[in-house]
This record gives structure tokens, C-alpha cells and sequence, in this order.
């Protein structure tokens, strides 16, 4: 039987149709992806600039307030500081694990006032549960007396809500919460 052109007219089409929400749903994927790592990125960043600075500030006052304004400035674009949910800073142990109740929770509403060296920083965060306040933190080499034998393990954990972007993916839902944890070691005061 010979071939013949002209049988194949739309077959083209045809498969191009069959492939096309593939090709759509891989793409939108892709776009998902690339905007939720980078937003995991930034909040992993935060949570190190905020450990980091917990550490330096070890137990002078206000330096949770510093750690928060910190961290709500390392939120930039694509993620948004809107979508950060909570910031706990915790006693942790040499594996960044929390140890006891030692933590303080502050959720991303209301608005904090503190005073750090002479300056006032207000910060658009509450404190909800208070365990681990700056005098509390050890920052002496010798220890503290009770449990801090040394100086202070300092973790800053971070909890962040990224909203899907496109109206396809959100038919799995509104996006995907996720939390980024740093532990850093106290910095000794001479």
C-alpha cells in the first residue's frame, strides 16, 4: 500500500493537544519551584543573621527586639516579611535541638517597643510565650550557675507561609508553611 500525505492531516495538532497540559504543568512547576527555594533561602538566611546577632548580643536587653528587626529586614523580595508567622528564640543544645522550655515565641502581630544601646526599635511582633529571656542567656565562660555550664547555645527559628503564586497550583491548596532554624554559640562578654 503506498503512503499517502494526505491521511495525516491533524495529527500534529492532535498530539500537540494530548502533550500540551504536561508541558503547562511542568512549566507552572518549575515557577512554584523556583519561587518557594528562593523564599526558604531568604528565611534561612534571616534565621543565621538572627542567630548570629542573638549570639553577639548575648544577655543585654533588647536584643530580641535587634534580632527581629534583623530578621524582618532580611525578608526581601520575591518573599515578603507579611508572610513570616512566628520567630522563637531558644536555649539550644550543641545540635541546635531546644532544650526544656527555654524559649521565647513572638507571633508576627501587635508591635513590640524595646531600647538597645540607647536606641528605640519598634518591631511588628508580640511576645506570646516568654522562657528564655536575655537575662537569662549565659554569656560568661566559667557559666552561669544551674544548667549553663558554659556559654549559651542561642537558636533562632523561623516560620515562614508562602502563598502559591499561580491560580493552578492553588488547587492543591492555599501554599506551603515552613520553618528555618540557625544555632549559633554565645559570644563571651570579657
Amino acid at each position: 500500500m503506498p503512503f499517502r500525505r494526505g491521511e495525516e492531516h491533524g495529527q500534529a495538532l492532535v498530539e500537540f493537544a494530548l502533550l500540551l497540559p504536561l508541558l503547562l504543568l511542568l512549566i507552572v512547576g518549575i515557577i512554584e519551584f523556583s519561587f518557594v527555594w528562593n523564599s526558604r533561602n531568604t528565611v534561612l538566611f534571616a534565621s543565621r543573621d538572627g542567630s548570629m546577632l542573638a549570639a553577639e548580643g548575648g544577655s543585654l536587653l533588647g536584643t530580641d527586639c535587634l534580632v527581629l528587626d534583623r530578621i524582618e529586614r532580611d525578608i526581601v523580595s520575591p518573599a515578603s516579611a507579611i508572610k513570616l508567622q512566628q520567630v522563637e528564640i531558644y536555649w539550644a543544645d550543641k545540635n541546635g535541638g531546644q532544650i526544656g522550655s527555654n524559649h521565647n515565641v513572638y507571633d508576627r502581630s501587635g508591635s513590640t517597643t524595646c531600647d538597645f544601646s540607647g536606641t528605640t526599635i519598634t518591631v511588628p511582633y508580640t511576645l506570646t510565650t516568654s522562657g528564655y529571656m536575655e537575662s537569662d542567656r549565659c554569656d560568661v565562660l566559667a557559666g552561669c550557675g544551674g544548667g549553663h555550664t558554659s556559654v549559651d547555645t542561642v537558636g533562632v527559628k523561623v516560620t515562614y507561609e508562602h502563598r502559591w503564586l499561580t491560580s493552578f497550583a492553588r488547587l492543591t491548596g492555599p501554599g506551603v508553611t515552613f520553618s528555618q532554624t540557625t544555632a549559633t554559640r554565645v559570644e563571651p562578654q570579657l
